[in-house]
């Protein structure tokens, strides 16, 4: 059962030109989501923000609420079960009307003039921005900065989506899937697109990818807007087997709706078989805690194809336990600068 909350005194209606729906999905979050709402509601163009409390242990809920007391437009929900980030975020979709929405994390912050920069922009039906990733603190807001003065605009196809999300030299995988588009909320409407419910790991890729397959015009701003909080003990990490199973799964559903010749298949299937590898890795060392190493080895050759991404990936896992864990970097950027496209010159005339 799911109960809802709302401050309830009066206070100055927002500007008419106020549309944005903001949903927050929070479990345990009483540190930070204070400054989440309190971030959502400062973007002028903000008409709802939704906490979805996902059956915490702590004050989120409470916490929430007074971090904007009288202010009409907030509202929280608390489920009574976890529920995963997709159906919490769901629930907080159902909740608003507003036609556009974007989901913040309850440990992040929408940096000042984000919405007004993103909805100045015209054809798209998803459009993000850069993300700050900064170190854990209480006050995102005093730490981030804009990247400079950032003009630029780039086009993401399905393609280039799924390449910027591969694992390559320096990083363990891609991290396109990081970003909090504004997204109209009549284009998931018309293609019947929300969060699947299933998955617990990769849930923004997934509806991504599927808004890119019903043909979305999916834009990046080059300026930063959106600024995520780097926790030390991060949980990011580590997954069960469970939910790359579901990832696989939803990889698979992705492939199998584009045609044979589509140009996004090559990199889409480099992406699925390595989500598959992460899984048949993660599914090789449960049953190497459970079952010992008879067991193990069955499952490490049968089938043969399990061999290698099994064997690359415990090499790869031993390898990176002896360089120890990479430097913490201070700030980093999600998008590295864009530098300007040069002007194409004049052909010359014969």
């Amino acid at each position: 059962m799911n109960t809802r909350m709302q401050s309830g005194c009066a206070v100055d209606e927002p500007s008419p030109r106020a549309r944005v729906a903001v949903i927050i999905a929070a479990r345990d979050a009483a540190r930070t989501v204070a400054g989440a709402v309190a971030s959502a509601l400062s973007q002028e163009e903000t008409t709802e923000v939704v906490v979805v409390d996902d059956a915490s242990t702590d004050d989120t809920a409470h916490t929430a609420l007074r971090a904007a007391p009288g202010d009409t437009r907030l509202q929280v929900i608390r489920t009574s079960r976890n529920l995963g980030p997709a159906a919490a975020r769901n629930l907080g979709i159902a909740a608003t009307s507003a036609p556009f929405m974007a989901v913040l994390d309850a440990d992040d912050a929408i940096l000042p003039g984000r919405f007004a920069n993103l909805l100045k922009r015209t054809g798209w039906d998803l459009i993000a921005d850069n993300i700050v990733f900064l170190p854990d603190a209480d006050d995102l807001g005093a730490l981030a900065r804009d990247n400079g003065q950032a003009t630029g605009l780039s086009a993401l196809d399905l393609a280039g989506f799924a390449l910027g999300n591969l694992s390559g030299k320096g990083r363990t995988r891609g991290e396109l899937g990081f970003l909090k588009p504004l997204m109209r909320r009549d284009f998931l409407d018309r293609h019947g697109l929300r969060y699947d419910e299933d998955l617990r790991l990769g849930e923004d890729y997934d509806l991504y990818a599927r808004a890119l397959l019903c043909g979305a015009r999916f834009l990046v701003a080059h300026r930063t807007g959106y600024a995520a909080r780097v926790r030390a003990a991060s949980l990011s990490g580590r997954h069960r087997t469970a939910d790359l199973a579901a990832l696989e799964a939803a990889t698979r559903r992705h492939l199998e709706a584009l045609g044979p010749d589509h140009a996004a298949r090559p990199v889409l299937t480099r992406l699925h078989l390595e989500v598959a590898a992460r899984h048949r890795l993660r599914a090789f060392l449960d049953r190497k805690a459970e079952r010992g190493a008879v067991a193990t080895l069955r499952f490490a050759v049968n089938p043969p194809s399990n061999l290698w991404p099994i064997a690359r990936g415990v090499l790869r896992d031993k390898l990176a336990g002896r360089a120890g864990p990479p430097p913490v970097q201070s700030v980093r950027y999600l998008l590295a600068p864009i530098p300007e496209a040069p002007r194409a010159e004049s052909p010359s005339r014969a």
